[in-house]
């Protein structure tokens, strides 16, 4: 066997067997880091093994791993299969060896880095990524903590290269007596591997066959969160890179047609007088709508207890909503849609090149109002993008870390939580504090940041909260008690009983509950409305409300008169029947309407569920469902609306 090998190893064909055998190696590769993806996030993924499914996320791996593995190793296989024979020397192939370690050790790492990033966004990381941690200059740091938590990954790692290195294939051709054996093999071999190569970075071999992109891992599971198994980092990287995400369908012939399904441009009809109240918008890191004992009194035969005893006391003097989402997974998604009213639709609207276009929004239409605004984030200034989205959208001031510590009257840098952001309590009473130094009427939005991973407290609050069963339940217990003080401490100003509080998340996190684990229950966010004046009497509203409808309802609890521009609708104000929400998730977009969830992939129906099926177990997609067409059409609408205009650079009132 041993001189079989080096037989050829030898022979002129020896570079075509070192791709063969060498590519072999990548495809466990990849095979590898697919398995500990699952295994790391098997409690969100175990239905795509479930009744065979295992063999679709197979293939359609092994699709989409071909072109992965072809895209970042097509440099190497060209530089293997030149026909110069001159080549065939130590050094190079000692190059070549190089090369192609690094290059899939490296896709290997980004592979295990989004296993673990994966329970907080939900599906494989994109291109924009580089743009949403531009601005964090502690990135390192918190890649460093992550390094030390996940060791075993870092030493996978170092064992898979190694092996890599031991396990190559180097061709040692002797000088042949007669060349034309060497030229002629790898003349036919190199555009034979072209051919090969063309149809693994496309996904199949017919010229009907369109490129395939991230969206077409859905074909091979049951729902959009498990296309993340199908799919690998890589390839998500490189088919999302420098692309344009916004793409018009003719779903609608005219605008006109358009129109009168859906628009964004609102046209109130109220009388009364704008009321000069001061609005306050609280987004609270990762505070997803299973946490809070006050929103699942259903759960647990009613004894569901929850990690929120302050929000659960607020939510009794509050207007709330039997079913509230987030628009996205991300907090980058979060910011637009709760204070401009723009859900995130394929990828997060400020990391894309419609970022430059004219954006409105709550601050800047009420600063027009003559209102005085200001936003409030604790981490460092310029983190996740939100001082240059505050600064689009109209806010006349931004108070982050910086100017927190520069105040006299905080404990400055002593209270940094050492990764992140300042500590929810300390930064919410400096929010509270500044608030007071506005001209009235105000409107204000902080976003808190400690109930976000390493999952963590301060020091002296470690025992104070229930551990629960996951991390980040004693973080939201701490959280939970930051607010309370929060509103301990404004209900003694004198501007609190003239304020319009909203209390909402950015987005989801863990989960322990399988409701809250479904492609619909991982958006579910509190949305709760307090205007302690009492001209808003505690409800729990029997609709469907999403954080884009934040700013058309507030601007309606404020009688504000003026056309204006929102994808959202005022809740209050809309019957239930007409109360909707979207998200969109690995390519699916879902449509939340007339107690059911519509899921479209933007050429057909591939789910469509009741709304009391919490755990998404019976698609009645193609049952003769009635109202299937009509949310199809309304879908269409939305999704077509939304192209058009980040395309045209329509958001805002013509």
């Amino acid at each position: 066997m041993k001189r079989y090998c080096q037989r050829i190893q030898h022979s002129v064909a020896a570079p075509v067997w070192a791709v063969v055998w060498n590519l072999f190696l990548v495809y466990l590769t990849y095979g590898l880091a697919r398995l500990v993806f699952y295994l790391l996030n098997r409690d969100m993924l175990a239905p795509a093994l479930a009744h065979g499914g295992w063999l679709d996320v197979m293939l359609g791996g092994l699709m989409f791993d071909t072109s992965a593995i072809v895209y970042t190793n097509v440099l190497w296989m060209l530089l293997m299969l030149l026909p110069l024979h001159i080549k065939e020397n130590k050094v190079y192939h000692r190059v070549l060896r190089w090369l192609f370690v690094v290059v899939n050790g490296l896709a290997l790492v980004v592979n295990l880095c989004d296993a673990v990033y994966f329970p907080f966004t939900l599906r494989r990381t994109t291109s924009t990524v580089f743009d949403e941690f531009a601005n964090e200059g502690n990135l390192l740091s918190i890649i460093g903590g992550e390094v030390v938590r996940h060791w075993y990954l870092l030493l996978l790692v170092v064992a898979v290269m190694a092996a890599l290195w031991r396990l190559y294939f180097t061709p040692r051709v002797r000088k042949p007596v007669f060349l034309w054996a060497y030229y002629p093999t790898l003349l036919v071999a190199l555009p034979l591997l072209g051919l090969l190569s063309v149809a693994g970075m496309r996904g199949g071999f017919t010229t009907a066959v369109r490129p395939i992109t991230v969206s077409n891992a859905n074909q091979y599971v049951s729902r959009p969160m498990d296309a993340a198994l199908v799919l690998n980092t890589p390839f998500s990287l490189l088919r999302t890179l420098g692309k344009n995400v916004f793409r018009v369908p003719d779903y609608y012939p005219d605008e006109q047609q358009l129109a009168a399904v859906f628009t964004p441009i609102h046209q109130p009809s109220d009388s009364l007088p704008m009321a000069q109240k001061n609005v306050v918008v609280i987004i609270v890191e990762s505070f997803g709508r299973e946490y809070v004992g006050a929103l699942n009194r259903d759960l647990d035969n009613g004894n569901y207890g929850g990690y929120t005893p302050f929000t659960d006391s607020l939510i009794s003097h509050s207007v709330t909503f039997t079913h509230s989402y987030a628009n996205g997974h991300k907090s980058i998604d979060g910011m637009p849609s709760i204070l401009s009213s723009i859900p995130m639709m394929v990828e997060p609207f400020f990391l894309t090149p419609a970022a430059m276009n004219q954006v409105s929004g709550l601050a800047r239409i009420l600063h027009d109002e003559d209102y005085q605004t200001a936003f409030f984030h604790g981490a460092q200034n310029g983190s996740m993008g939100f001082q240059a989205f505050a600064r689009t959208t109209g806010f006349d001031a931004y108070y982050g870390r910086t100017e927190f510590d520069a105040d006299p009257s905080t404990g400055g840098d002593a209270d940094f939580d050492g990764t992140w952001a300042i500590w929810d309590e300390p930064f919410l009473q400096y929010y509270c504090r500044t608030m007071g130094q506005l001209r009235e009427p105000f409107m204000t939005a902080v976003f808190t940041a400690s109930s976000h991973h390493p999952f963590v407290v301060p020091e002296q609050y470690t025992d104070s909260f229930p551990a629960g069963t996951l991390p980040i339940h004693r973080c939201i217990g701490y959280t939970d008690h930051a607010l309370r003080r929060f509103f301990e401490t404004a209900s003694r100003q004198p501007w609190f009983s003239n304020t319009i509080f909203v209390l909402t998340a950015d987005h989801t996190n863990m989960s322990a509950r399988a409701e809250y684990q479904t492609d619909l229950g991982e958006f579910s966010v509190p949305i709760i409305i307090y205007d302690p004046s009492g001209d808003l009497p505690p409800v729990v509203e029997d609709k469907i409300a999403q954080q884009i409808d934040i700013l058309p309802t507030l601007l309606g609890l404020l009688h504000y008169g003026k056309p204006y521009f929102a994808f959202g609708i005022d809740v209050l104000h809309t019957p239930a029947a007409d109360t909707w929400a979207f998200s969109y998730l690995n390519g699916v977009y879902q449509y939340v309407k007339d107690g059911l969830l519509l899921q479209w992939d933007g050429h057909r129906t591939v789910g469509l569920y009741a709304l009391d099926d919490r755990l998404m177990q019976h698609n009645l997609a193609g049952t003769g469902v009635s109202q299937q067409a009509q949310l199809e059409q309304e879908l269409k609408a939305l999704i077509q609306q939304y192209m058009m205009r980040m395309t045209a650079d329509r958001l805002r009132v013509d």
